[in-house]
Formats: structure tokens, sequence, C-alpha cells
């Protein structure tokens, strides 16, 4: 989405900041044990999660996905990551992740949210080996992004696209699957793109009960796909570990899911570009 007229934007700021609109971005900061949110946020959070009672569980697991998939790709040797629809800061952030195990990674954050772009631009801070960058785009304009991350990442070498819990804020009709193909040309092979994405085949008799109270307050829009739909953002790419499945299956076998015994309404999963 290309900005606006300043008197545009400062709407938008403004509804952003407006403590009495929920927004996805506090609410979501309230589901993972966050300070950043207000009554309205809390309220609106605790509605869906009438419907959806393990959201606290899915934004748990959503941060260790994070973690461990940015883990795993600097252990292959990925230094450059591209965070998109970043959300609020909370403990290991990209950066830190990477940065812990390499010092020279770069990494830029990507949000359309003041919310988020002020609170990013205030804590978080990059080695002094490595990069990091925060942008004011949006996934629906993935040229301006891919101009603009081009002055901290080197797009000759591989990077990493991480799109975690943000591509169901954007419907059909804004083309998210063209946005995510965009993206993926503009890196080089041996890149990497890492989805999560809300399911609205798991429990699915209680999710449009979800989305409607969720969209009837919220600043922006939640759209909940299947996993058929969520596997067109993988089209041309290689699915690597356990490929495209239910967030509570990313660690089957293991003691690391958090107590998820049954599916939650998210999937997730990585692949490279062959």
């Amino acid at each position: 989405m290309t900005q606006g007229a300043p008197q545009e934007q400062d709407v938008a700021a403004g509804l952003a900041l407006d403590p009495s609109v929920p927004n996805p971005a506090r609410i979501w900061n309230y589901w993972v044990g966050g300070k950043d949110h207000f009554d309205a946020d809390r309220a609106l959070a605790e509605q869906f999660g009438q419907v959806v009672p393990k959201m606290p569980l899915i934004a748990r697991l959503t941060r260790q996905f994070l973690a461990d998939t940015v883990s795993q790709l600097v252990a292959d040797g990925i230094r450059q990551f591209l965070d998109i629809g970043t959300g609020l800061p909370t403990a290991d952030n990209t950066h830190e992740v990477a940065q812990r195990a390499a010092p020279e990674s770069r990494i830029v954050y990507v949000d359309n949210d003041p919310v988020v772009l002020a609170h990013a631009r205030a804590l978080l801070t990059s080695s002094s080996e490595g990069s990091t960058a925060y942008l004011d785009a949006d996934i629906r304009d993935p040229a301006k992004i891919i101009a603009q991350a081009a002055e901290t990442l080197d797009f000759s070498q591989p990077i990493a696209v991480l799109l975690i819990a943000v591509l169901h804020f954007v419907p059909d009709s804004d083309d998210p699957f063209g946005a995510v193909t965009t993206l993926m040309e503009a890196v080089p092979s041996g890149s990497y793109l890492a989805v999560l994405h809300g399911a609205s085949d798991v429990g699915s008799d209680d999710m449009p009960e979800a989305e409607r109270r969720y969209n009837a307050q919220a600043s922006a829009q939640f759209h909940a796909r299947d996993r058929e739909h969520v596997s067109r953002f993988f089209d041309g790419l290689d699915l690597v570990g356990p490929g495209l499945v239910n967030l509570s299956h990313w660690w089957q076998g293991t003691s690391a899911n958090g107590g998820a015994d049954t599916e939650v309404a998210a999937y997730c999963g990585i692949a490279r570009k062959p």
C-alpha cells in the first residue's frame, strides 16, 4: 500500500494510537504476556478467546516458532532477515536471536503500524558488527519494501523472508499471493520463506464467529485461510523440515510444543528457494 497524503497518514496514526480502538499489535502483545496494551485491546482479546480459547498458547508457540526458525537458519548460514509484520518488541526478537549466534547478521523489520514502529525504533538496537533497520511499509507494496530493504540487505546473497502472523491481515482482494511471489522473486537462490498463518479449517465451526468479533472492532481485519490456500504461498519453493503443518505439530516428537497436544488454529512452514 503506497503512502497516502499527510492527512491520511495522520488519520491512520491516530487510529493506531487511539487506546479506545483495539489494535492488532497490542492485542497480540496481550496474548504473549506483554505489557503494551489497553482496556479495549484486552477486552477484544478476551472476546476472541471465548471462541478460540487457545489463543494465548498459539501466541506463545508463534514466538517460539519465530525464534527456532531464526536460530536454525543462522545455523544453516543465513545472515540476512527481512521480517515483515514485526509486531511489538518482546523477548527474543529476530535480530536478538540472529545476532546472538552471528553478530554480523543484518535484519530489516517492516511494519505500517505506528504503534509498532515507535516501540521498535526506541527499543531495538543492533550489535556493532551487524545492522538493524525499520521500514514503514505495507506487505501490499512489496516493491517499496524491496527497494528500501536493499539499503541494508544485499539482495545478491540469501535472505530469509519472515511472514509471521501477518498474511491473514491481507484479504484475497489485495492479492497476498502476488505480494509473496514478488518478494521471493527478488531474493536469490538459497533464500528462505517462513510463514505462520491463521487456520480457517481447524475448529472451523468457531472461526467465523471469532473473525466476526475481531473484525467488528479491531483496526485491521483478520482473514484466516485453510491449508490449501496457505500452501499457495510456497508455490515454486521447496518445503523443508516437517513441511506445511499445524503449528502444534512443528515440534512433533519433542517436548517443545508448549503442551499443545491437539491442533491449534494456525499453520506454519519454511521453504527454500531452489
